[in-house]
């Protein structure tokens, strides 16, 4: 807990990025539950216009969509703009758009553009949404607070066969620390956190996203023979490998993430008692120069 005063989610304004679908739609439908205004920024025109439309049916005028990428700076600008000119202010930021690695595998057998694809919308993402958005934040006076999603595969330690994406989501956790430490010493009124998607195995657009890679990265040498998997072939392999698969709901974990946010919860994450002893081990290991134990996740 920061020593920040809690934030009043009703009658805010919320921006929230990869927001058309998964678990940025399940953020979206519980901001608007808890009476905020949303803004979703979506790189999906189609699935974003859909997403507003079917919400619009119970919560008429108090969520719209922008088409962002925020690979893009200029694009995260023209949301801020949007957005700053439009209500005036933004209360709640969530960059939550993120991407797989496409595939997995060893690190070597990746080519340039996989790390440049995954780090553009992973880190560059994150990174752009906060230049953007945090500056004008801190100048409106106005309450705030920003959360960043990261992952507990890189986040709290490595799947070492994923280690594009896991190295991408260390940088969020490693850039949110800082951001939260920076603004605490300049504000009063803006925080920061970061979110680690918990409570069981994610249906989202996360196993598909290689749906939305731009042309120009594109594999050219021919990847690293592992291929994306989708929910249901990631799902069927846990459980053939004796694990116990939960499926998250994501709309309730959406409200979940809304409550920590509104008392500013700098770790946003549940169902730790197996990361805690993991972080435990792996600073053993660190303490005695060894190699520290991965993420353990039965594949």
């Amino acid at each position: 807990m920061t020593d920040l005063a809690s934030i009043e989610v009703a009658g805010s304004v919320a921006v929230v990025t990869g927001g058309a679908n998964g678990i940025g739609r399940g953020i979206v439908r519980a901001l608007l539950e808890a009476d905020a205004t949303v803004v979703v920024a979506d790189v999906e025109q189609a699935v974003l216009d859909t997403t507003v439309a079917t919400l619009s049916a119970s919560h008429p005028g108090r969520i719209t969509g922008v088409v962002t990428d925020v690979t893009d700076d200029a694009s995260t600008d023209a949301l801020a703009d949007h957005v700053f000119n439009t209500h005036g202010c933004c209360n709640l930021l969530f960059n939550n758009a993120g991407v797989g690695s496409g595939g997995g595998g060893r690190m070597w057998t990746h080519e340039p553009n996989d790390w440049r694809w995954c780090y553009s919308v992973n880190v560059f993402g994150v990174a752009n949404g906060v230049m953007s958005f945090v500056g004008r934040m801190l100048e409106s006076g106005e309450p705030g607070h920003v959360v960043n999603t990261s992952s507990g595969d890189g986040g709290f330690a490595p799947v070492p066969n994923a280690a594009v994406y896991a190295s991408s989501k260390a940088a969020v956790s490693c850039l949110t620390e800082a951001l939260a430490h920076q603004l605490a010493e300049d504000s009063d009124q803006v925080g920061a956190s970061v979110f680690y998607p918990s409570g069981g195995l994610m249906d989202t657009g996360l196993f598909s996203s290689y749906r939305n890679r731009p042309a120009d990265l594109e594999r050219v040498r021919g990847g690293t023979g592992r291929t994306s998997m989708t929910f249901q072939e990631m799902k069927d392999r846990l459980e053939k490998s004796g694990r116990n698969v939960k499926v998250a709901d994501l709309d309730e974990l959406g409200r979940w993430v809304v409550d920590c946010t509104a008392r500013r919860q700098y770790v946003i994450g549940r169902d730790l008692d197996d990361t805690i002893d993991l972080l435990h081990r792996r600073a053993d290991a660190i303490g005695a120069l060894d190699l520290p134990p991965h993420h353990q996740m039965g594949l």
